[in-house]
């Protein structure tokens, strides 16, 4: 240490109130160290030095004094130069010794430099460990930290002194609990700054250096309000937050810290699971000054009523149920401290501070020593209480205590209403409690990553590669003819490279020149080394003719044998020699005649229609059409397996959806979906780890959260369902900060984008509202009505959460994008449900469909919007229960009057219910809005065929056009076929049936209309081609048949059986 030399200095060593012993005088070295060979020992067990006070105070304390020359007949005086803390809580930590270096802080002194820095070298060991294996790795340590704000006006520094009391129950093994005491709290008045980070302090007393309080490296910080557990961490209360913390509050500065062994941390466990709120009692008591002598009844009586503002903030402790977690903060309101509600939410039988008593003395002056107090010395008297207090030992490091009298005993009822109004002025404040309560190891076990990927490889292990292409005969002479021609390619482009290319207007070359030219050619492959290099290309091939052909694989065994092979080879690789170049001459330079490749995404549509269309038989061979062009393309099994869950076969869909899983095991969307299908087959175990995988994988996914929570609701599993849905509107709530910027960093130049007529805002969260497909399925109800129909309010949901788009809006066109005018309410922001429900909604998965939806029904947040209402209508539409559709849309309709998706969604009903006047009404509407429906394809096209019905063909055919220009198929050009075969444009109708033939071959109705615009052409053979697949493809339109017999007997031709 640095201390001048030539001073005499001793060590002070005490623990837990105790001096442990002195060391002898040792001189200050020149260089201002000082070396002691010094070793104090204290015994570890039950008692007053247990393992809670290793925890709870794991402090031990070394000071450095100097001892001063004394005078003549006087006694040798000290004073205290500096101050060390170390931490013993690495015994607790299962170390059996170790050697720190810990900074010695000064006390204000001459003898010390003033920029010299001290610090102490100290080892600390112990026979034996003090916890075994098993407990060491069964116990727990609990950390808690809390400060309070936005208390109270009468809560002021002048006046009394008073002292301000927190105090909570530490659940320990047994029934007893021990209470952890916070008292001294400082008052900080409003614009005093604090140190950021707050440092955290030893829960020590009668420190002369004030800077050993600190805990090194250990800070209380604080986080974004969105991330806390608690209450009070909306963006609505962000503004109230950030003024609390710079006005009146109250800071606990030290960490309350204890050990649980595995019967504690069972406790505890249980604890939260019979009653997850755990209360912190908050009190407000003056401070008596020391008085002399007994005091008299009347003092007492004072004494009684020095306790006020009784109340209680109760922390949801939920969240450390959780796999994996091991901390919460958040802040909790405070309420008036009232034994039945307290009793009702925590089961606690009576106030904390009435177990207390005495017991819990106040300190000499406003300094207190926390301690953890057994439960059970509640029973005892409190002269023995006083006594056992009083047998604490008082030497070195003294605790002067001044006691008081906590009120057990009946008040009067004006005592009992001023304590009750004094504890309500916690509500009319707002007062809350900013709590840590932190665990070294998490009470509930997470699964790691890799042990989660483990098991989803053993339920699905990933595909196998293909097996190795074996060749037989037949591949071995292809691959010899292909060898030939590519050589014969290059031999060509070789000659003309010499003598050039000789066009057939130039005639015929003489045998002269052309024996020329061929030892020429011969002279240059040899010379330049490419007959070396033919002569090896074409070796691999006749090798593998000889071993898959011929079958030799060993030596010959005479001379002749091997003769007569080579001539018999020789002449058969001529032969295939011959075939080779023959094929490659005769083959003609004419342009092959067109293909249409029909691509992925037109395969999609098409399954998409079949799908709308009820024709399952069609769908599923596209889908098949798309699986087997990529086999290894995820989505196509995706796609394939959310068909299945559309015909509720749950285990076809479950093979699609692990096939997908096994190209990729870290695709979250396919550990999702095998999550649903496996808690829809009851296997609740596999579900949990497939969502379990998806959250590790993507912990940022609004609806991987939401998914979860839902599948651990279904699974009775309440606790983890809340932790599932607090995180994901966590996650929520940051996507909305972020995006909100987007719109207003764009608002200045808003003006130059959007519309002047357009009312309605723009979204402000328009890329999460976008789903990123345009599947529009339609889900079907399984849940009562009842528990999903409510009542009106006047809540709007941006129609954008029920859209789906084929491509996903991003950029500045998303946010900007200008809704249809007419409705000026304002839009709330998407729910984390609607986000799940977008997502189920594309998959089929409706028996988690109508639990987000009850849960969006609930959801503060949310409530019967016009999303909620639209998706309902939509489950109602595919059970065909056409009433309670159109009751869902009308309360849609209330809502949003102005939403394209609930006129379209009206539409099909009234097409559905062969109510074509209301169904052709419905869709005008919806195409005359600026924006667009989400399935605008399918109104195209049902409005298009209202309008053949109708006879109106000029209405039909621009339609069906609009259809084709937006994404055509097959029944976009057959409708713009029919429209202008009755319009008698039999050139655009042929043209656009062509088309319709092109995408599909196999649709009956597009033959039997070319077949009829061949026969009005006159064109007898294509007719009876045509008549013929229309027939041969089972044509099911009696109507077209029998215009197309017509046809013929009144032509007299297209028929083979006339």
């Amino acid at each position: 240490i640095a201390i001048k030399s030539g001073v005499s200095v001793t060590l002070v060593h005490g623990y837990n109130g105790t001096i442990l012993g002195e060391s002898s005088k040792t001189d200050v070295l020149p260089n201002g160290t000082a070396s002691y060979n010094f070793t104090t020992s204290f015994e570890c067990s039950p008692g007053p030095n247990t393992l809670d006070d290793i925890a709870q105070k794991p402090c031990s304390v070394m000071t450095v004094t100097e001892v001063l020359q004394k005078e003549k007949k006087q006694k040798e005086k000290t004073m205290r130069l500096g101050q060390a803390v170390v931490d013993l809580l690495p015994l607790l930590q299962g170390q059996c010794s170790f050697k720190v270096s810990v900074p010695l802080y000064a006390v204000p002194s001459e003898s010390l430099h003033p920029e010299g820095k001290g610090g102490l070298e100290v080892t600390v060991c112990a026979k034996e460990p003090l916890l075994s294996a098993t407990q060491l790795s069964n116990g727990n340590f609990l950390s808690i930290t809390e400060a309070a704000y936005s208390v109270p006006e009468e809560f002021a520094v002048a006046g009394p002194q008073q002292n301000y009391v927190a105090c909570l129950q530490v659940p320990a093994a047994g029934e007893k609990e021990l209470p952890l005491l916070f008292t001294n709290g400082i008052l900080k008045l409003a614009g005093e700054k604090e140190p950021l980070p707050r440092p955290k302090k030893w829960p020590l007393a009668n420190i002369m250096a004030p800077d050993a309080l600190s805990i090194p490296n250990s800070f209380i910080v604080g986080g974004p309000y969105e991330d806390e557990d608690g209450e009070l961490n909306n963006t609505e209360d962000r503004e109230f937050r950030i003024q609390a913390e710079n006005a009146k509050r109250i800071v606990w500065t030290w960490r309350g810290r204890c050990y649980l062994d595995a019967a504690a941390a069972a406790t505890l466990q249980k604890r939260i699971l019979e009653c997850r709120y755990w209360p912190v009692e908050v009190c407000r008591v003056s401070v008596a000054s020391p008085s002399k002598g007994k005091a008299s009844k009347a003092d007492k009586g004072d004494e009684d009523k020095q306790i006020s503002f009784h109340g209680v903030a109760y922390v949801n402790t939920v969240p450390l149920l959780c796999p994996g977690v091991k901390q919460i903060r958040g802040a909790f309101p405070v309420f008036a401290y009232q034994d039945s509600e307290v009793f009702e939410k925590t089961k606690s039988q009576q106030s904390v501070f009435q177990d207390l008593r005495t017991q819990l003395s106040l300190t000499k002056e406003g300094l207190w020593m926390p301690e953890l107090i057994s439960r059970a010395v509640s029973s005892k008297t409190q002269k023995e209480d006083k006594e056992k207090i009083s047998r604490i030992p008082t030497t070195g490091l003294q605790l002067y205590a001044q006691p008081f009298i906590m009120p057990v005993m009946a008040l009067d009822r004006a005592a009992l209403r001023a304590q009750y109004l004094s504890s309500q002025r916690y509500v009319e404040a707002r007062t809350f409690l900013v709590m840590e309560i932190k665990l070294d190891k998490a009470l509930v076990p997470k699964r790691l990553q890799e042990e989660l990927s483990r098991r989803v490889k053993e339920m699905i292990p990933p595909r196998p590669l293909l097996p190795p292409r074996t060749g037989g005969a037949k591949k071995a002479v292809e691959d010899y003819h292909n060898r030939v021609t590519s050589i014969a390619v290059a031999i060509l482009s070789e000659y003309h490279e010499q003598f050039g290319r000789r066009l057939p207007d130039q005639g015929m070359i003489d045998h002269q020149t052309l024996e020329e030219q061929r030892r020429q050619l011969n002279f240059e492959l040899n010379s330049s080394g490419k007959y070396f290099a033919f002569k090896e290309q074409l070796k691999y091939a006749v090798v593998k003719i000889v071993r898959e052909k011929y079958l030799k694989t060993t030596a010959f065994e005479t001379q002749e044998e091997l003769q007569t092979f080579l001539s018999e080879l020789y002449m058969y690789l001529v032969d295939q020699m011959h075939v080779a170049l023959n094929q490659l001459l005769s083959e003609e330079d004419a342009p092959p005649a067109a293909q249409y490749h029909t691509t992925e995404e037109q395969l999609w549509l098409f399954a998409h229609e079949a799908e709308v269309n009820k024709d399952y038989k069609l769908a599923s061979l596209y889908h098949q059409q798309r699986v087997a062009q990529d086999q290894r393309n995820i989505q196509y099994w995706l796609d394939y397996g959310a068909f299945y869950l559309l015909l509720e076969e749950t285990t076809k869909a479950q093979e699609c959806f692990q096939q997908a899983l096994s190209l990729d095991p870290h695709h979250v969307p396919s550990l999702l979906l095998c999550g649903i299908v496996a808690a829809g087959l009851q296997h609740y175990e596999e579900a949990e780890i497939f969502f379990e995988d998806a959250c590790c994988l993507e912990p940022s996914s609004v609806v991987a959260w939401t998914l979860s929570g839902l599948f651990y609701e279904l699974h009775n599993d309440n606790i983890q369902a809340e932790m599932a849905f607090r995180e994901a509107k966590k996650l929520l709530q940051v996507q909305f900060a972020k995006e909100r910027s987007v719109p207003e960093a764009a608002e200045g130049e808003g003006d130059k984008h959007i519309s002047a007529g357009c009312a309605r805002s723009p979204n402000p969260n328009p890329e999460e509202s976008l789903p990123d497909s345009s599947a529009d399925k339609l889900p079907e109800a399984t849940a009562p009505e009842e528990e999903i129909m409510a009542p009106k309010e006047e809540v709007m949901t941006p129609k954008e959460e029920v859209r789906a788009p084929k491509e996903e809006a991003t950029g500045p066109e998303a946010a900007l994008k200008a809704p249809s005018p007419g409705s000026g309410r304002s839009q709330p922001p998407c729910t984390i449900f609607m986000k799940a429900v977008e997502f189920l909604m594309k998959v089929n998965a409706f028996q988690f469909v109508h639990r987000a939806l009850a849960h969006e029904l609930l959801s503060p947040q949310g409530g019967p919007s016009c999303a909620y209402y639209l998706t309902l209508a939509q489950t109602y539409l595919l059970k065909e229960d056409f009433s309670k559709c159109e009751q869902c849309l009308c309360e849609a309709l209330k809502i949003d009057y102005m939403n394209p998706n609930v006129w379209a969604q009206k539409g099909h009903l009234g097409y559905l219910k062969k109510d074509f006047d209301e169904a052709k009404e419905c869709y005008e509407r919806t195409i005359s809005f600026v924006e667009d429906a989400t399935d605008m394809h399918f109104i195209y096209l049902r409005l298009g065929s209202i309008y053949l019905e109708e006879k109106e063909y000029g209405r039909a055919k621009q339609t069906y056009l609009l259809a084709c220009k937006n994404s055509a198929s097959c029944l976009t050009w057959l409708g713009v076929g029919i429209a202008c075969y009755r319009l008698k444009e039999l050139v655009e109708a042929e043209d656009a049936l062509s088309e319709a033939n092109a995408l599909d071959s196999s649709n009956a109705e597009v033959w039997g209309y070319l077949a009829l615009v061949c026969l009005h052409g006159g064109r007898e053979l294509e007719a009876e081609q045509c008549y013929k697949y229309t027939i041969k493809l089972g044509s099911k339109n009696e109507a077209l048949l029998r215009e197309i017999r017509a046809t013929q007997q009144r032509l007299g031709f297209g028929d083979p059986a006339l």
